[in-house]
């Protein structure tokens, strides 16, 4: 059973930075994605960025494009994102989420089916 333990959220100025990881455990297969969800409140949970842990491509949703960036440690099973230019408007709980034996469909954002639960992201104006 695959599980997923978020660390490295909390609270900053707009236009500081955080790193959020997700160690992973239990993957069976090489070939998984990784990925970073938010949810804030009010509003539905939204994708923001994947990984391919075989081959390393990124995805992002455009909200995350230039200020986000999706990383991973295949030696620790780790997955990264390092938010940059943060705005009050990327307050959230963010989730890291995983589609074990993937196949490659990291873009997909509505296939990932096992979740972590959750880190906290305040950023202040």
């Amino acid at each position: 059973q695959v599980q997923l333990v978020e660390s490295g959220g909390g609270s900053v100025q707009a236009g500081g930075s955080l790193r959020l990881s997700c160690a992973a455990s239990g993957f069976t297969y090489s070939r998984n994605c990784m990925g970073w969800f938010r949810q804030a409140p009010g509003k539905e949970r939204e994708g923001v960025a994947g990984i391919d842990t075989a081959n390393g491509y990124m995805y992002y949703a455009d909200s995350a494009k230039g200020r986000f960036t999706i990383s991973q440690d295949n030696a620790k099973n780790t997955a990264y994102l390092q938010m940059n230019s943060l705005k009050p408007d990327d307050t959230a709980m963010y989730y890291c989420a995983a589609i074990p034996n993937s196949g490659g469909y990291c873009w997909q954002f509505y296939a990932y089916n096992t979740w972590g639960q959750g880190t906290q992201v305040t950023v202040s104006s």
